[in-house]
């Protein structure tokens, strides 16, 4: 089967020919400019190497719900020249093929799922922490959607006792997002994280946050795995932070085996950086079962 992939970023584009298996034959990248400049040589790469169903992991805020006339699109992105872009009908309409669509980061979530760190479960959680911090929730075998999609980014958290930070967000003064995505790493510390690399305050802080936000998906949604991935997460010595921190904000309350072996349980993820790419794949594979 010759599926096609697009992960859509802010920053890049990388589109994929591969199969249901996650075998990857042919990967092409390209900058985010305007819908104008981006989309028509996406459309041409898929023209030229012809697949039988198109997977799209995408930035967002994105609508998702088939049932809404923009089903679809990407709506109210900071990325401005994106708002309002129907880019399921962009590609449907020139390639007459079905169109997977998720969020980047559910799109994450399936491809570890599927083939990485968190493959033969059926719940689990991928957060990538960089310029951002999103979510993917996989429950029940599903990827989580609902009134939109999970933007578990900006969930709310306690500061630090030692944080006078205000914050890097321009909607919520402690959100997961705006005190520990990169940039506010960087401007509240005055340098870049990997310059900050043999700092242990800075690591302790970040972990601190990261594990907020750990121990409420834990208590939410209860995944049998929670990967974190993205940029941030090069710095390895956050791993072991943030089991320490998830543990004592637990307390010993949730008891299973997998709190009983945190190493495993809270863990990076298994693709390298392929997980959206082999989840976009996925995303072709599940439309075109189900066209």
């Amino acid at each position: 089967m010759r599926l096609g992939a697009l992960e859509a970023g802010g920053t890049k584009m990388v589109l994929a020919i591969g199969d249901e298996n996650g075998h990857i034959e042919k990967r092409m990248t390209l900058p985010t400019r305007t819908p104008e400049e981006t989309i028509p040589p996406m459309i041409a790469f898929f023209q030229e190497n012809p697949v039988e169903a198109l997977g799209i992991a995408c930035f967002g805020p994105v609508d998702l719900d088939k049932t809404s006339p923009t089903y679809g699109y990407i709506t109210s992105t900071p990325k401005l020249a994106w708002q309002n872009t129907d880019i399921v009908g962009a590609f449907k309409n020139a390639l007459h093929i079905p169109v997977g669509f998720d969020t980047d980061v559910n799109g994450s979530c399936l491809g570890e799922a599927t083939f990485g760190a968190a493959k033969g479960l059926s719940d689990a959680v991928y957060i990538t922490v960089g310029t951002g911090v999103g979510m993917g929730i996989l429950s029940g075998g599903q990827l989580i959607h609902g009134m939109m999609h999970p933007e578990a980014g900006h969930m709310l958290l306690t500061k630090h006792p030692n944080d006078t930070y205000k914050g890097h967000c321009p909607f919520h003064a402690n959100c997961l997002e705006g005190l520990a995505a990169g940039p506010a790493v960087e401007e509240r510390w005055g340098a870049k994280g990997i310059e900050l690399a043999p700092r242990a305050e800075v690591w302790e802080m970040e972990a601190y946050y990261l594990a907020q936000a750990v121990v409420s998906l834990i208590l939410t949604v209860s995944p049998k795995r929670v990967i974190l991935g993205g940029g941030l997460m090069h710095q390895r010595q956050l791993y072991p932070l943030v089991r320490e921190q998830v543990k004592t904000l637990l307390n010993g309350y949730i008891r299973t085996p997998q709190m009983a072996d945190l190493e495993h349980y809270i863990t990076e993820p298994g693709l390298g950086d392929d997980q959206g790419i082999l989840g976009a794949l996925m995303l072709a594979e599940k439309e075109r079962t189900h066209a």
